[in-house]
């Protein structure tokens, strides 16, 4: 099963897209089991309480779909620190459609699942 580290503006990406997230994993990647930050859902909660109900982020779902992991020691305080530590630790990809993020996991090597235009999950091979 591959694991897959969800980034804030990744899931908000998702949901926004319409997209239905294990059928597209599941093309995508083949069988996937999202993981998610602490730091992470602070994040989503705090985006979800400035949108209206009807763009809800479904923070449910998300929690129903993943597993949460705790940041690596020495990871910083910033999520987008503690999503690369992990990442490179644990040699998974992440599913994000921030530029800065991509560049870094890019330059570390790390597999960048994203939204694409055409509300569908690509795997990203370059910048």
């Amino acid at each position: 099963m591959q694991r897959i580290i969800v980034d804030a503006c990744g899931w908000v990406a998702v949901i926004d897209a319409g997209i239905n997230i294990d059928d597209a994993l599941l093309q995508l990647m083949g069988p996937s089991q999202l993981l998610l930050l602490p730091d992470v859902e602070k994040e989503l909660e705090e985006i979800n309480s400035k949108r209206s109900k009807k763009k809800s982020l479904l923070l449910q779902l998300l929690r129903a779909r993943t597993v949460m992991i705790d940041a690596p020691e020495n990871s910083g305080d910033h999520p987008d620190d503690q999503i690369i530590s992990f990442a490179i630790n644990e040699g998974i990809p992440v599913l994000t459609v921030d530029t800065e993020l991509k560049r870094r996991l890019f330059d570390s090597g790390i597999l960048i699942i994203e939204v694409a235009k055409n509300k569908r999950l690509n795997v990203i091979d370059n910048l």
